[in-house]
Formats: C-alpha cells, sequence, structure tokens
C-alpha cells in the first residue's frame, strides 16, 4: 500500500469517527437540521467551511506542497453550470429523503447500522448512473463515422493496426 492510499484509509477512519461522534450519523439529528429545528448541524458545518476556507488560503498564499505528494496547493474555479444545480437538487432531494448523505451512509455502516445498505446501494447507483451518462459524450465521439460506401472513416486499417 502506497504512502497516499495508506493515509486515505487513516484519514476516512478519522473523518468516519468524527462524523459518527459529532452526531452527523444520526437520522434524527439530520431530520432536525432540514427541519431548522437544530442549528447544531449548521453551525458545524459553517465553522468547517470557515476553517477550511481560510486553511486553504492560507496555503495557496505561503506556496505551500502537499504532504504526501509534494505537489503545489492549487486549484481552477469553473463558472457554475446547470448540471451543478441539477445535481445539487437531486443530492438534496436525496438527503431529505433518506436523512443521510453519502458520507454517514457509510460510518452508519461502520457502526453496524444495517438499514444504511440500502442507502449505500442508492448512493453507488447514482454514481453508475451519473458515470454511464457521462462515458455517453466519450463514446458517440468514439464512434467512427460511416462514409458513402462502406467504409469507416477513423477505423484503423489492417496493416496500421499494433496489435
Amino acid at each position: 500500500m502506497t504512502r497516499v492510499r495508506a493515509a486515505s484509509v487513516l484519514l476516512g477512519a478519522g473523518f468516519g469517527f468524527l462524523i459518527s461522534w459529532g452526531q452527523f450519523v444520526s437520522p434524527d439529528r439530520i431530520r432536525q437540521m432540514l427541519l431548522l429545528e437544530d442549528l447544531y448541524m449548521w453551525v458545524m458545518f459553517a465553522v468547517a467551511v470557515t476553517v477550511g476556507f481560510v486553511g486553504i488560503r492560507l496555503l495557496r498564499r505561503y506556496d505551500a506542497r502537499a504532504l504526501l505528494t509534494g505537489a503545489p496547493v492549487a486549484w481552477t474555479t469553473a463558472r457554475p453550470e446547470r448540471r451543478h444545480v441539477v445535481g445539487a437538487a437531486v443530492f438534496g432531494v436525496g438527503w431529505a429523503v433518506s436523512d443521510v448523505c453519502p458520507g454517514p451512509v457509510v460510518a452508519q455502516l461502520g457502526l453496524g447500522v444495517a438499514w444504511a445498505l440500502p442507502l449505500l446501494l442508492g448512493v453507488v447507483l447514482g454514481v453508475l448512473a451519473y458515470f454511464r451518462r457521462a462515458e455517453a459524450p466519450a463514446r458517440e465521439a468514439a464512434a467512427p463515422v460511416r462514409r458513402p460506401g462502406g467504409s469507416r472513416l477513423g477505423a484503423a486499417l489492417p496493416a496500421s493496426n499494433p496489435d
């Protein structure tokens, strides 16, 4: 196992512990948050976003590098697109219906909560649907174009086939 993968496993386990300890895996707590009955989770989100926002900008300002890979801390900002809004809406509806988001689903499984299995199945199906939809334009672009006469544009000729 590489250092990056080992660190990922350790950080993931630590994240799972923290969201369990912070009660982010409790459907009752999530429901109270979504119904605006309890601001506990909203405050936790705000603190996490603030610390992350300030911290990552400080890292970039001082030309910091990732500890394990040595890559510079950098990012690009994309303009919001329709797909982002639709994805956020689907995520929000799933969250409201199931009272859980993907991170806590895995933590719930780690805690032995059996009813998290159908939720995990939904997450996996959603990810597969996303990848299938994302691959469709690539498959269409890679398909050879037929010329009038039966020959295919873009198809490898037998003499040029490297196999």
